[in-house]
């Protein structure tokens, strides 16, 4: 799915979770969003722009979240994403077939 160093392959849809989630405190540009993943995961998914940009596509045409232009913490232009209602309801609803889906799979895992 587009990430970089580890290759680590992500289930359809979980990188867009994964986004909608980094979103729910505050709205952030590109580069903190892939920085908040590479930390929260502790440097395993480093996902990349090819991946992060068509992403926040997908996401800004549903009406998941939403984009302004503002200045970086560096004094650069910088789109910054935030999280719409629609797409709070969204993270709840995938989120709750996220952990159904790990909760299948480990099961699966523990009888073999």
């Amino acid at each position: 799915m587009g990430l970089t160093n580890t290759q680590t392959d992500l289930l359809p849809g979980t990188l867009d979770l994964l986004i909608l989630r980094t979103l729910v405190r505050e709205p952030l540009h590109g580069y903190n969003i892939v920085q908040r993943l590479r930390v929260a995961s502790r440097d395993v998914l480093q996902v990349g722009e090819g991946s992060l940009y068509p992403a926040l596509q997908r996401l800004l045409l549903k009406g998941w979240v939403k984009a302004e232009w503002g200045t970086s913490e560096n004094n650069r232009r910088a789109r910054f994403y935030t999280l719409t209602p629609a797409g709070r309801k969204r993270l709840a609803a995938e989120r709750a077939g996220f952990e159904r889906m790990i909760g299948a799979i480990t099961r699966v895992l523990q009888e073999v």
